[in-house]
Parts: C-alpha cells; structure tokens; sequence
C-alpha cells in the first residue's frame, strides 16, 4: 500500500486524527450512523446539514436532528444558509445552547431547486454574499472557541470556475480550512472528480485543504493525499454500507496493513449493531424503517437470494432482522468485484446548471434578496 507522510491535522484547537472526515449525508448521518462510524475509527463526524432559518425559528424537526450520543466528544454540525445575519444567530444558538464545537457552511449542493435560486454551489459566484456569510459566521463561532470551515465545489461548470476565490476568501475572514468536492455543480455526482484542482487549491491557499471525491477506498485517500498535498480527506458516498472503510483509513494512516475484508457475517453483524442503535434513537419501529435504505448498500455484490433481500427491505423489527440475517452464510467472503466501485447518488453531469435570471452577468450579488435559496436545500 502506499505510503503518506500526513502531518497532524487541527481544526482550530480540534485534532483530527486521522485526517478523515465523515461527510454529512441528508437522511444517513444521524446519531446512530455517526456513532457506528466512530466506533470504526474516523477523526471527524458531521451531523446531518440543517438550514440557518429554521435554526433560528427554531423549528422543532431541525432541534430533532441535533442529537449527539454521550461518546460524541465533538459535536460537529453542517449549517447551510444564505444570509449573513441568520448565518450568524444560527451559529450563536448551535454553539451556546447545543454545545456544538465545529461549523462547517455547506456551499456544494448542486441541486436544481436550490442553484435556481441563488443557493448551494451557485453561491460562491457571488464573491461578495460569500464574504459576508464567512465573515459573519467566524464572528459568531469565535467568542466560544468554535472554528469554522467550508465545503465548495470547483465551480458552476468548466467557464465558471469559483475555488479558488474561495479559498482565498475563506483564509481571508478566518476559516479554519476548506473542503473541495472536486467535481463542478454541473458534473453533480457524475463523472470523475478531478483532483488535480484539488492540488490547485492547495498550492493557492495557506489554509488546510481537505479533498473529497472518488474515494471508495482507504488506498484511494491515500492516493489522493500523495497525489494533491491536501491535509485530509472527507468522506461521503463511500462509506454507504461500508461503515468499516473508517477502520480501514485509520489503519492505512497509521501505516498499518489492511484490516481483511469483512465476510458475510461480519457485514451481518455490522447490520444488526446499525439497527441497535437507530432503534435506541429512533424507536424500534421507525428505527428499522430507517434501516432500510441501507441494505442494498451493505449487501451489495454478496449472493443473498431474492426473498430474504425482499425481506430485508421490508424489515420492522430487531426480531424480524435477526431472524433474516440468520439465514445468511456467514463465511461468505466480500466480493473482490466490488471494491473501487461507486455507491449512492451517481448519475450523469446536468446540460446545464439552472440559475437564476442573469446571475453569471456579475460576481457581486449586492443587495439581492435569494432568501428562498435555503428552502428544500441538501449537501453538495
């Protein structure tokens, strides 16, 4: 396997060791799943995005999703908005009443109904509104200690490029680091993340760069540390039913051979622990439910016949699952043939990205109000 030098990794006074984040994730990254990611060795854990507005309107469902279990030591939150103002307060809020130690701003989303308006990866077009929310927000988390970052993507599309801007605007109001998601808002899931703008970046910011994209591996993260100089690595899509990769990144940051491939089992295991702890959260019922989009993750590639996967999907109950899973051959190895492969959202890059009227005419957003923009918002 090959070799990284990775220096320590700090965000502010938070050590990040391993250098490997866990992306926040709309409907995966809750306590349960955190907490199942730690337990595997990752450095840093996002809660689930929420929006700036409903923070500070103080919607019941978005104070649901700040749920952090007791080993949670640091308790990290993506926050999305659009106004400096509201940007600001939401933070004093998450930081003063929820403990939270870490803000990271959302400016990826590539998402239709969110870039229409102004919003996610179209945002940082406008250099101005970016400063602002930046700037307002750092002033918010300062007076408890709290550093904030950000995550971009390389820009709207190939002529619109903004990471760079953003980098340096984010080193120039007191972001602790950046993430690039190197894909542009165009590309949305599809297609190759390019890393070399990864290394672009670094070369051209003194912050911390951390790289995200096409990492379905530890090997990869490694690949991609050796190959861009980035100071770590975030995780989203791969580790979709392969909770375990956090093991795997920590060993291979410690230098360590890799961990074998879990067998059928195993990966079985790993399931019921899943339920265990969405049912602690959630109740048993909604838990399991929750539990279900995860299946055909976790068993991707395994010879699992039709009914009990069917099942699978359907399960309600800890007794059903356990009753399903034992039905499985536990020494079945992990199918080699899917390792490197994608997970989750995928598709292909958009004919164009849907703005607002006019909105590439100027990289200065002034007095506009994109309010709407924070609407129905997800991560990027």
């Amino acid at each position: 396997m090959l070799k990284v030098q990775v220096p320590p990794l700090r965000l502010g006074s938070i050590p990040v060791d391993p250098p490997v984040v866990l992306a926040p994730m709309a409907g995966i990254t809750n306590a349960a799943y955190r907490q199942l990611c730690r337990e595997q060795g990752a450095g840093l854990y996002v809660c689930e995005m929420i929006t700036s507005r409903a923070v500070v309107e103080r919607i019941p469902k978005t104070f649901a999703m700040l749920r952090f279990d007791p080993g949670e030591t640091v308790r990290s939150v993506q926050l999305y908005g659009v106004d400096p103002g509201v940007m600001a307060k939401a933070t004093t809020i998450l930081c003063d009443e929820f403990g939270v130690a870490h803000v990271d701003l959302n400016f990826g989303c590539p998402v239709p109904k969110v870039t229409r308006r102004g919003g996610g990866g179209a945002l940082p077009w406008k250099r101005d509104r970016l400063a602002a929310i930046l700037t307002a927000t750092v002033a918010a988390a300062e007076p408890y200690g709290v550093p904030v970052t950000m995550k971009t993507r390389i820009g709207i599309d190939d002529d619109h490029e903004t990471f760079l801007d953003a980098g340096r605007i984010a080193a120039d109001t007191g972001c602790a680091a950046i993430a690039l998601h190197a894909r542009t808002v165009k590309q949305a899931y599809g297609g190759h993340a390019d890393w070399s703008r990864i290394a672009e970046l670094v070369a051209a910011t003194e912050i911390p760069v951390l790289g995200n994209g096409d990492i379905w591996e530890a090997s990869d993260a490694l690949a991609m540390m050796g190959q861009t100089g980035c100071a770590g690595v975030v995780i989203g899509r791969g580790c979709l039913g392969r909770p375990w990769l956090f093991r795997d990144l920590a060993a291979a940051f410690a230098g360590e051979a890799a961990p074998p491939l879990p067998t059928l089992g195993e990966v079985a295991a790993m399931v019921y622990r899943h339920a265990e702890l969405l049912a602690d959260l959630e109740g048993e019922a909604h838990g399991l439910r929750d539990l279900r989009k995860h299946m055909a993750w976790y068993f991707k590639g395994f010879p699992v016949g039709g009914e009990v996967r069917r099942g699978l999907a359907l399960v309600d109950s800890l007794a059903q699952l356990a009753g399903l899973l034992g039905t499985l051959d536990g020494s079945e190895p992990f199918p080699a043939a899917e390792l490197g492969s994608p997970r989750g959202r995928q598709g292909v890059p958009r004919g164009r990205v849907v703005l607002p009227y006019g909105w590439l005419d100027s990289d200065c957003l002034g007095d506009q109000d994109i309010a709407e923009a924070e609407s129905d918002a997800s991560g990027g």
